[in-house]
């Protein structure tokens, strides 16, 4: 490895994204780092999207799953397209009549205060932690082929990546991310485009031989049918659906962008074609994934098993072979993707919480220019905190991250998904003092079905742990209802 020349084109690339920031922030109005001025293009923001949603879990996770995992993960894609057709003509619009900032204060003109908090509260864990451990990967990618070479310790590179991070997106917030992430988004698929050509070339393969090596390999199988296993097709198209709308459409991060485009149509074409790139992407890096152990297996890598056989982690499989067998060309290419991956996903992470955190609990827009900058400031260092003491603690996992995030994201996400629901489709008016207490008892009551289930039965929920997430708490909300209808239209 060529650690100089890696911490160059890193430093270069963040240049150029200082750069962009500082042209956006020129002409960006009082309430451009929460809303973008609403001024986005709308194919922009599609297409810088797929970066913040891949990150560098994707990018890194995805490929390395495959040879545990085969392309089963392509189903749950499949349900995230469908799921998005509900956000497209349901909740858009709902945001759009609102002119919502925090996507979760419709809870409160829905429901009442603590619906509202606890939806927002919700959100705040879940991003917190998603963020923390999709920048992780990353990180530790960065820190193997530059920093650690240069002998600078673990959490000292985790600073670095997060004061970077704050350089560029401080001053003008998502307006900066929509341009910025259409970069990142360039690298990711760059990356993943030269990976795959570099494989080919390594191998002698033309293209065709490729595409036939590729599909004709065990690891490609893209259905499972056994109904008790947690990558059974119906399983994974429903959860998919359901996440798609959980993780997409009800998380500020996704949503904030969307939101920055001029009108409720351009919103809804952004989000269609998005999720139709992000498919076709998601679908390249299972491919390349294949690929990776294809190539791995006739140059005789050497890859961990554990005493079953099964690969062990699976996630350095990608950065190893990228930056030790691929060439300069790959490896700068991959150094780019994987900062581009790091960045991207944690720099509309933190502006989503720090959206979330400000006008959610600090009451916005009754402070003064001033004050909501310095509210912005102080709110913003403190989740950079709390990002890196997440990863700080979770420093020395192993094996394959994306599957446990979806897993929690499961639990976090149900009960959000729960109030959005029963608040969209009935007119049932709720006790809203309750609403943490069985946000708090769905998810437990969930993780101990899923138990018992694999227990006594070998079933396992897998994703589907939202589904029942949802329902329970949707149930629970029913029982606390109250006789009379809402006040307020929905």
């Amino acid at each position: 490895m060529n650690t100089t020349l890696f911490l160059a084109v890193f430093l270069g690339y963040f240049i150029i994204l200082v750069g962009i920031s500082y042209l956006v922030s020129k002409k960006s109005g009082a309430d451009a780092y929460y809303t973008g001025d609403r001024q986005s293009p709308w194919p922009l923001v599609a297409y810088g999207m797929i970066g913040a949603a891949m990150s560098g879990v994707t990018f890194v996770s995805i490929p390395g799953m495959v040879s545990n995992n085969y392309l089963y993960y392509f189903q749950f894609v499949i349900g995230n397209v469908i799921g998005y057709s509900f956000i497209v003509f349901v909740l858009i619009p709902i945001y759009y009549k609102f002119k919502l900032i925090s996507i979760y204060t419709y809870l409160s003109n829905r429901f009442g205060f603590y619906s509202y908090k606890t939806g927002s509260l919700f959100f705040i864990i879940s991003q917190s932690f998603g963020a923390s451990l999709r920048l992780l990967l990353a990180v530790k990618v960065l820190d193997y082929a530059m920093f650690a070479p240069l002998g600078v310790p673990f959490p000292v590179t985790v600073v670095i990546i997060l004061a970077l991070i704050w350089v560029y997106t401080n001053k003008s917030g998502i307006k900066t991310i929509v341009w910025t992430d259409t970069l990142q988004t360039t690298f990711l698929i760059v990356a993943a485009v030269v990976s795959i050509f570099a494989i080919k070339n390594a191998l002698n393969f033309s293209f065709s031989e490729t595409i036939d090596a590729v599909t004709s390999h065990k690891y490609f199988q893209v259905f499972d049918w056994d109904p008790k296993s947690g990558n059974n097709f119906f399983k994974q198209i429903i959860s998919g659906v359901l996440i798609a709308i959980a993780m997409m459409g009800l998380d500020q991060n996704i949503m904030q962008k969307t939101l920055t485009c001029k009108s409720k149509g351009e919103a809804q074409k952004n989000a269609l074609v998005f999720s139709f790139i992000l498919a076709i992407t998601q679908f390249l890096f299972l491919g390349l994934g294949v690929l990776l152990y294809i190539y791995a297996e006739k140059q005789g890598v050497s890859l961990p098993v554990n005493e079953n056989g099964t690969f062990i982690n699976t996630d350095d499989l990608f950065p190893k072979l990228s930056l030790n067998y691929f060439g300069i060309a790959a490896a700068i290419t991959f150094i780019l993707g994987i900062t581009a991956a790091a960045f991207s996903s944690v720099d509309s992470a933190l502006t989503a919480l720090t959206t979330s955190f400000t006008h959610d609990f600090l009451n916005m827009e009754k402070k003064t220019p001033s004050e909501k900058k310095k509210a912005k400031n102080i709110t913003l260092f403190g989740f950079n905190i709390i990002v890196f003491a997440i990863i700080m603690a979770f420093a020395n996992s192993t094996g394959d991250i994306i599957t446990s995030i979806f897993k929690v994201a499961g639990y976090t996400y149900g009960p959000l998904l729960g109030l959005f629901i029963l608040g969209i489709f009935t007119k049932t008016n709720i006790t809203d003092k309750l609403v943490p207490v069985i946000c708090i008892l769905a998810p437990v009551l969930t993780y101990i079905l899923n138990e018992a289930l694999i227990q006594y039965f070998r079933f396992d929920l897998g994703f589907m742990n939202i589904f029942i997430n949802a329902l329970i708490t949707i149930s629970f909300l029913i029982i606390i209802k109250k006789n009379h209808e809402p006040t307020t239209n929905h």
